[in-house]
């Protein structure tokens, strides 16, 4: 049976690096599509970042457990297969929140009826 210390020692060696893989990953993604798409105003910037970020962080997530991923938290390539997985689901983030935001300022003075009635004609 392991020493409880140096199993807890373990374990919060094996976090850092999981979170470091998630930050390095999301920080990637929100670059290369700051890039791609520049914001037009601060606010839009703030908004990139912190969809790209959450998109990233959160759908990795969903991706790792969906497909059982936990494991790869052990190596050193699992770990970079891991940011790699956390950056390619912090790429939509962005033209996601865009297209909601403009879907918005679009339809900023429509009444819940029309909104709803456009959004039945996009989505069926």
């Amino acid at each position: 049976m392991p020493e409880p210390i140096s199993s807890r020692v373990a374990g919060a060696i094996a976090f850092k690096a999981a979170g470091g893989a998630a930050a390095g990953g999301a920080l990637l993604s929100t670059i290369v599509v700051m890039l791609m798409t520049p914001p037009r105003s601060t606010r839009e910037w703030a908004v990139g970042l912190i969809s790209t970020v959450v998109t990233g962080i959160g759908g990795g997530a969903m991706a790792v457990q969906y497909f059982r991923l936990q494991e790869w938290v052990d190596s050193m390539i699992g770990l970079v297969a891991l940011g790699d997985l956390i950056f390619g689901c912090g790429l939509p983030g962005w033209a996601i929140a865009r297209w909601v935001f403009n879907f918005i300022e679009k339809n900023r003075d429509a009444g819940i009826d029309e909104v709803a009635k456009e959004v039945k004609e996009v989505v069926g």
